[in-house]
């Protein structure tokens, strides 16, 4: 196997430390060609699609990519903004707060503002992740966080991100040193901004009947198999009510986004949505918790889909409640995160480093070199 050539090395250049935000993906585009390419890509990976490849790929490449690809693209051109994809613009203003926010708590340490350099990938789709690693390597970064964007864990998003990064790590011939974030579902700073989002939603909107707190779902044999994704949904949703005062009563955990006849994780949304207006429940208001950035998934499915199945069926008020984005308080739980992980990374630079030696030396502390 041949290696990517290397960037341009200089003695004097000191080294950096690079933090890649990795989110789901988008088409480029809201047009059939696109939705297209960008569903061959999702769709082929065998972290997304446990089925054995000699199955599946016929079936992709011979139905589903001939059918869904209009579909979908009708639904992302109702959720398309003049910026385009809601999701890559959501994230790209998260890669420049959580850059500002950095540079803020590196020089209130006494460390250089510019020692850390983001970068924004897309795990399928673009910006890709082997170019947002290419960026980085020429930024002078031989130390690279992985935070991928998935507050709970599933080999579907979080492996599979990490699936990417090494795969295109393994063609380096200077490979940097490479950390992870699997998780923060149960991080407080996370927790907290998320109760913040929705209590400021409330205090604008009033408060609803009902809150339902609705996670992407997987299929349920991910479970059987050992994935924690459920596990760390439900444990999100507990602290988050908690902080919230919601007792069980107050609220509910759903799954959305199934995709063919396979059980998947419930109860379902949508299900659970309909129900509850045949109940007699007047306002639901429904919060993404599992996403970061509002999507297709939150925009058109929640927003739209799961309105209009909500209403038909006798509710009176539906709300859909905006994900993180870029809050305030998000991105500075993001930033506490991406702090502690870089622990052992920062250092001060050399001349800070020589005063404390001095000092320490004075006071008979410091060791004889």
């Amino acid at each position: 196997m041949s290696f990517l050539p290397e960037p341009a090395f200089a003695h004097d250049r000191t080294p950096r430390i690079g933090v890649l935000l990795v989110n789901l993906g988008t088409p480029d585009e809201a047009t059939p060609a696109a939705v297209r390419r960008y569903l061959a890509q999702f769709l082929a990976d065998p972290r997304v699609v446990e089925i054995p490849r000699v199955l599946w790929l016929p079936i992709l490449h011979g139905v589903i990519l001939r059918v869904r690809p209009a579909r979908s693209a009708r639904k992302y051109a109702s959720i398309w903004g003049a910026g385009g994809s809601p999701l890559l613009a959501h994230s790209q203003k998260q890669r420049t707060l959580l850059q500002g926010y950095l540079a803020q708590r590196l020089k209130a340490a006494g460390l250089p503002p510019d020692l850390t350099a983001i970068e924004l990938a897309m795990r399928y789709g673009n910006p890709a992740v082997d170019g947002a690693l290419d960026r980085l390597r020429a930024a002078g970064c031989d130390r690279i966080l992985v935070v991928p964007l998935y507050p709970q864990y599933a080999a579907s998003t979080t492996a599979s991100a990490m699936d990417a990064v090494y795969a295109h790590a393994r063609r380096l011939r200077r490979m940097p040193a490479l950390r992870s974030i699997d998780c923060f579902h149960d991080d407080p700073g996370y927790i907290r901004a998320l109760a913040r989002g929705i209590e400021d939603h409330w205090f604008r909107n009033g408060r609803p009947d009902r809150l339902v707190l609705s996670f992407h779902g997987l299929p349920r044999r991910s479970l059987d198999l050992g994935d924690p994704y459920h596990c760390h949904c439900r444990k999100t949703a507990r602290l988050l009510a908690a902080e919230l005062g919601l007792d069980p009563k107050q609220y509910a955990v759903t799954f959305q986004s199934r995709f063919g006849r396979a059980e998947w994780l419930q109860p379902y949304t949508q299900d659970t949505i309909v129900a509850l207006a045949k109940e007699g429940v007047r306002r639901v208001d429904v919060a993404c918790p599992g996403f970061v950035a509002d999507c297709l998934e939150t925009l058109e499915e929640i927003g739209i889909e799961v309105k209009e199945a909500f209403l038909a069926a006798g509710g009176k008020e539906f709300h859909a409640i905006p994900c993180l984005n870029e809050a305030p308080q998000f991105i500075a739980a993001l930033t506490d995160l991406v702090w502690r992980h870089l622990e052992g990374w920062l250092a001060p630079p050399p001349e800070a480093a020589a005063r404390e030696l001095t000092l320490l030396r004075a006071k008979g502390l410091g060791a004889a070199r």
